[in-house]
C-alpha cells in the first residue's frame, strides 16, 4: 500500500541519516522487561478503564501553585525531534506534530506556557521520573511496565502497528515476522517489546525513527515493526519502500507522561484534554493531522474515546 505524503510533510526538514551497522544495533537480550505485550490483541484485551477517570476536576477549580512545575508558568516537555507526525521540528525550528500541537491547546486551558526539549525515546520517561521534565510527549504507549516508571494521563490517540519493507519484498505481514528475517525496531519501544517478547525474536534495536528507516531503505534490515503514525511520516512516494500491513494496536491507550508523585500536574492535564475535546479541539487536530481519520467514526475506533470516562466528544468546529 502506497501512502501520499501528507501536506504537513512538506514543511518538515529532510534529516540527516545516521550509518548504523547491525552489529551496533543488534542485541542479545531484551530491552523491555514484565509481561509481554501483545499489542495486536486489539481492543478486547486493552485496560482503558482500569486507568481511565471517571470524571475531571472543573479547569476553575486547578489550583497552579501546587502544579509543582519546573519554572512556575511553564511546562517543560521532553519531546522527540524525527518522529512526524506526532512529534517533530519543523522547517522552521518549531518543534510541532499532532502530540505537540495538542499540548500546546491543552496549557491554554491553564494558562501555562510550554517549553519543548529535544531527548531521545529511550530515555524520556527516566527524565521525566527524575524530573528533567515536567512531562513527556511522544505518543507513548501506556504499558503496565511503563507505569511502574511514571504515570500518565487520560489517553489523547489509540495507534496501528505497522510493517515497512522495501517495495517487492518478501515480507508482506506480520505473519511473516519469523526466524531469519531481519526485524529493525527502535529500541525501548512497544515494538521492541512486541517482537522481542511476544513473537519471541531478537530484533536489530535502532535509537531512532530517521535511521531505522535508512536501514530498510538500504536493505540492512528487511522489515521495520513501527507505529503506523511514524511509518506513515516516514514513507515518502519514490524511496522505494512500503507499508505492507498495519492493525489496529488499542490495547494500551497513548497518553502523556508525568511523574508518578506529581498528581496535581496530571489531573491538571486531564482537566484541559477534556476540555479541547469538549470544544472539537482534539477533532480539529485530530482530523489535521491524520488525514485519515476525518470523522468521528474514524476518530474513535472499536468504541475507543479519548479523555475521562464523562467527557463527550465533539466533532471539530
Amino acid at each position: 500500500m502506497k501512502l501520499k505524503a501528507p501536506k504537513w510533510l512538506a514543511a518538515a526538514p529532510v534529516a540527516a541519516v545516521l550509518a548504523l551497522s547491525l552489529a551496533a544495533c543488534g542485541g542479545g537480550g531484551s530491552s523491555a522487561s514484565g509481561t509481554p505485550t501483545d499489542a495486536l490483541k486489539g481492543s478486547d484485551q486493552q485496560s482503558t478503564d482500569k486507568y481511565t477517570t471517571a470524571s475531571v476536576t472543573p479547569l476553575d477549580k486547578i489550583d497552579k501553585s501546587k502544579l509543582g512545575l519546573i519554572t512556575p508558568g511553564t511546562i517543560k516537555v521532553g519531546t522527540l525531534s524525527d518522529a512526524p507526525p506526532n512529534i517533530f521540528i519543523d522547517s522552521s525550528g518549531n518543534f510541532t506534530g499532532y502530540d505537540n500541537e495538542l499540548l500546546k491547546a491543552m496549557a491554554a486551558k491553564l494558562g501555562l506556557k510550554v517549553e519543548f526539549v529535544s531527548t531521545k525515546f529511550q530515555s524520556l520517561l527516566a527524565q521525566v521520573k527524575t524530573k528533567q521534565f515536567d512531562m513527556g510527549s511522544s505518543s507513548i504507549s501506556t504499558t503496565d511496565s511503563r507505569r511502574q516508571t511514571v504515570g500518565f494521563t487520560n489517553g489523547y490517540d489509540f495507534g496501528y502497528m505497522a510493517i515497512v519493507t522495501k517495495d517487492g519484498a518478501k515480507v508482506k505481514s506480520f505473519d511473516d515476522l519469523k526466524q531469519g528475517v531481519r526485524i529493525g525496531v527502535v529500541q525501548g519501544t512497544v515494538q521492541d517489546d512486541f517482537v522481542t517478547n511476544t513473537l519471541k525474536l531478537d530484533p536489530v534495536r535502532f535509537p531512532d525513527y530517521n535511521t531505522v528507516y535508512a536501514s530498510v531503505k538500504s536493505g540492512q534490515v528487511d522489515a521495520w515493526v513501527a507505529p503506523s503514525q511514524q511509518a506513515e511520516g516516514q514513507v515518502k512516494p519514490g524511496d522505494g519502500t512500503t507499508i505492507a500491513q498495519k492493525k489496529v494496536n488499542t490495547q494500551n491507550f497513548t497518553a502523556y507522561a508525568v511523574a508518578k508523585d506529581n498528581q496535581p500536574l496530571t489531573d491538571a492535564l486531564n482537566s484541559a484534554l477534556d476540555a479541547v475535546i469538549a470544544d472539537g479541539t482534539w477533532s480539529k487536530l485530530t482530523a489535521q493531522w491524520y488525514p485519515d481519520r476525518k470523522t468521528l467514526k474514524d476518530q474513535t475506533p472499536e468504541g475507543w474515546k479519548p479523555g475521562s470516562k464523562a467527557v463527550q466528544v465533539s466533532a471539530a468546529k
